[in-house]
This record gives C-alpha cells, sequence and structure tokens, in this order.
C-alpha cells in the first residue's frame, strides 16, 4: 500500500500546500517522480504534470518525454513539455551541463506555473538528496544555510517527498510495480552528486546504516540554528542607519562590538553580495584612513572616519531635464520638485532652493557631478571646484557620487541639491517672481 496518510501528513506538517491549490508536478520518468505523481493522484489533488527534454541523451531523451506523456494521459492530467538547447547554453554561458539543466529547468516551471495560474511547483527530492547536498556544500565550503540542505518549501517550490528514503522509494516502486524508466547518466561518476551518492554515501552507510535518520534529525537543528542566526543578524541590522542623503551608515565602534564578528558582520553584509574574503579585508582596514572603499558587485562599503558607508554602486549616470513646474524623481529615491510665488519672504533650508526665475533657462538638467565641474558658492565671489567644495565639507565619496546637481539649460550650476545654491541665481533686488525647488526623498 502507498504511504497516502505519511505524505498527506507531512504536506499538512510542512504546510506546503492546501487542498484546493493546484501544483505543477516536474516528472522525469524516474521512481522519485513517477511515484509523487501517483501519490497526488490518490490523494485527490489538483495536479498538472511537466517535463523537460533537455536532448543529452539521445533516444532515451524522447523515450522519457514519451512515457511521461502517456503517464499524464493515464493519469488524466493537462501535459506541458519543452525541449532544450542544453549543451549550446552551458557553452554560452560558461557553465556546467548540470548546471546549465537546473536553471533552464526551474526557469521554465515557474514561467509555466504562473502562465497556467498554478500555485507550486513540486519536485520530487528525497531524503537521500538531502543528504547530498549537504555533503557537497561542505566539500565546496559553505555557511549555516548550507548546512540544512534542501528545504521541504521555499517560496513557490515544494518537495512533498522529503519523508521518505531512496530505499523507501525504491521498495515502494517494486512493490506496487510502478512502471518508470531509468536516467542512465545517473550511473556516471562523472557528475559531483553522483560521486557522492555512489562512492562516499555507501561508505558513511557502512559506519551508519541509519544515516537518512541521523542527517534528518541534523538537518533539523540546522535549521533551528539557521533560524537563531536569522534573529540574532535581525537585531544587529539595527545598527544600519539610514541618513540624510539615504545611505546606509554603521558606526565602526558597532563592528568592533560583534561577536562573533566575522560571522555576524558577513552575515549583515549578505544581502548586499559582499563575499567572505571580502569581509575579512574590511575587517581588517576598519583603522585605515577615510575615503577606503570595498566592493560588491551591487554595493560599495566605504570608511568613513567613524561609520562604514554602504552605498549601491551607480551603472549608470542620470541625466534627467525638468521641463517647468511640477516633480521629477531622481532614481528609486528621490524627489525634485519645481513651484513658483511672487513672494520673496523665505526661511533658509538646505533641502529648498530659492531661485529668480527670470535666469531660468528650459529645459534644466539633473545629474551627478562630473570631473572639471565648478560654481560660485552663494555667499562668495569666486569659482570653486566642485571637487574641492566635497572635500572641504567632508563629503564621502559614496554620497558624492549620488548628489545631484541641478544645471541650467546654460551649462551653469544652479543648486548642489541638498547642499549650497550657486551665488549667481540667488534672489535680488529685481526679483519678481521667485523658483522654489524642494529636494525630497521618496
Amino acid at each position: 500500500m502507498l504511504p497516502l496518510k505519511q505524505f498527506t501528513d507531512y504536506i499538512t506538517q510542512q504546510h506546503l500546500f492546501n487542498a484546493s491549490d493546484h501544483v505543477l508536478l516536474g516528472v522525469s520518468g524516474g521512481k522519485d517522480s513517477v511515484l509523487m505523481a501517483q501519490l497526488f493522484k490518490l490523494a485527490g489533488f489538483h495536479f498538472s504534470i511537466a517535463h523537460c527534454n533537455f536532448n543529452l541523451r539521445a533516444d532515451e531523451a524522447q523515450r522519457d518525454e514519451a512515457f511521461v506523456k502517456l503517464l499524464a494521459q493515464e493519469l488524466e492530467v493537462p501535459f506541458h513539455v519543452v525541449h532544450f538547447d542544453t549543451e549550446n547554453f552551458a557553452k554560452e554561458h560558461k557553465i556546467s551541463i548540470q548546471m546549465a539543466a537546473r536553471q533552464l529547468r526551474y526557469q521554465w516551471f515557474e514561467e509555466t506555473r504562473k502562465a497556467n495560474g498554478y500555485q507550486y511547483i513540486a519536485v520530487a527530492h528525497h531524503q537521500n538528496d538531502a543528504i547530498e547536498t549537504v555533503l557537497l556544500n561542505l566539500v565546496r565550503g559553505t555557511g549555516v544555510s548550507g548546512m540544512h540542505g534542501i528545504l521541504p518549501k521555499r517560496e513557490n517550490l515544494i518537495r512533498p517527498l522529503l519523508f521518505l528514503s531512496r530505499l523507501q522509494i525504491d521498495e515502494l516502486v517494486e512493490e506496487h510495480q510502478l512502471p518508470y524508466v531509468e536516467d542512465s547518466s545517473n550511473e556516471s561518476s562523472k557528475y559531483a552528486r553522483n560521486k557522492i551518492r555512489l562512492q562516499v554515501v555507501p561508505h558513511l552507510k557502512e559506519i551508519n546504516p541509519s544515516l537518512e535518520q541521523t542527517f534528518e534529525k541534523n538537518i533539523t537543528r540546522f535549521k533551528e540554528l539557521e533560524l537563531l542566526l536569522q534573529q540574532a543578524v535581525k537585531q544587529v541590522a539595527n545598527y544600519l542607519q539610514k541618513d540624510e542623503s539615504g545611505l546606509l551608515r554603521i558606526k565602526i565602534e558597532d563592528v568592533q562590538r560583534l561577536s562573533p564578528q566575522k560571522l555576524l558582520f558577513y552575515e549583515l553584509l549578505k544581502p548586499f553580495h559582499f563575499a567572505e574574503a571580502v569581509v575579512e579585508e574590511i575587517l581588517l582596514s576598519l583603522n585605515k584612513p577615510s575615503g577606503t572603499s570595498f566592493y560588491s558587485a551591487t554595493h560599495c562599503l566605504t570608511i568613513d572616519r567613524s561609520a562604514l558607508i554602504l552605498s549601491p554602486i551607480e551603472t549608470t549616470k542620470p541625466l534627467l531635464y525638468l521641463h517647468g513646474e511640477g516633480r521629477l524623481q531622481i532614481g528609486a529615491e528621490q524627489l525634485i520638485s519645481l513651484s513658483f510665488t511672487d513672494s520673496l519672504s523665505f526661511k533658509p533650508e538646505k533641502n529648498f532652493a530659492y531661485v529668480d526665475a527670470s535666469l531660468l533657462i528650459f529645459p534644466l538638467v539633473v545629474r551627478y557631478w562630473e570631473s572639471g565641474d565648478r560654481f560660485k558658492p552663494l555667499g562668495m565671489k569666486y569659482f570653486k571646484k566642485l571637487s574641492d567644495f566635497f572635500v572641504d565639507e567632508k563629503v564621502p565619496l559614496p554620497v558624492k557620487n549620488r548628489t545631484p546637481l541641478l544645471i541650467n539649460g546654460n551649462g551653469e550650476m544652479i543648486w548642489i541639491m541638498g547642499m549650497r545654491q550657486d551665488e549667481r541665481y540667488k534672489l535680488s533686488a529685481t526679483t519678481k517672481k521667485v523658483a522654489i525647488f524642494e529636494l525630497s526623498n521618496l
């Protein structure tokens, strides 16, 4: 008898999906996915079947597709199939065949799920797959999250067979004479996962015959340990404070007090894609001069006296045009607005600029600083290089790179937004109409 109660109990315990949900099953035709499809049918759940033909094993790949199509017909459920040129994809992206197949498979599963209004994608990983994943992660190097291997549920992806071992699946398929197809590549030792499965796990089972049950308990402990770490990192994340320019700052003294320092600081910076080696270098450089910067693929971290400043890397410099009264969004976080008035009485505020409207030449340009920029600071008679102004004002590099400038139609600088207006555009005794510029955060 198929383990229907265990199956439905596991789905309930792990909160995988509701009985009313429609689930897309990834079915290769092997024992694991065939058993999963049969259990879904027996439980009366709503499901469809999806099959990927990677065109890697010639006639075998066509045989697998035909088998899964027939299975879907027998189970009376919708069938989705796709063909991939996996080898060319791997070459173009300079990745392994296995990685290419994984990327193609999950991307197509998600596209199919969305296109058909399915709630979840189910794949047939079992306990031994979880063991292999943990061992692979350990060999390659991993953090706490890699120690729990694959999870029963991650967003729209579910794994409802993780309560079964490979041996239990083999026995169930044989006992109930479930038809399936065998992937010959599973016996090849050229893939790292297969080496773990064929050459490492058997020796571990000699030491511990209950390896699957032991790993299941270990994985549960590591999941709980990760939860504890996440709670600690959440507390540490409170050290990150947004400054007036929208950048994140953390005091160096707060970093120095972290314990364990490297682990917590790495977890804090991980969402900003900093590699572990870069995090180590930052920790060794906390006493270096201001202006020292470190980079991830998406962010820059800069030492600024007693603090670290975290800023996104600007891939392009904005060149925006303000054609008249109204509002204009600058990047993802700031907004500039322009209005006019006849009143000449104002209280100076750094996020406002009050300009003689008769001097404006539209369209006005909003951009970031460029080498050679200069202006005449309000209250001064002489020009000053913008780079020198930033140095004198002790403006950190990330802030300098993100400070928007308001440029007149004749190329002259009107306002270093939020900092200093140009002397040439101040209000005077002859001013009749005032342009009010306001910089605000979204």
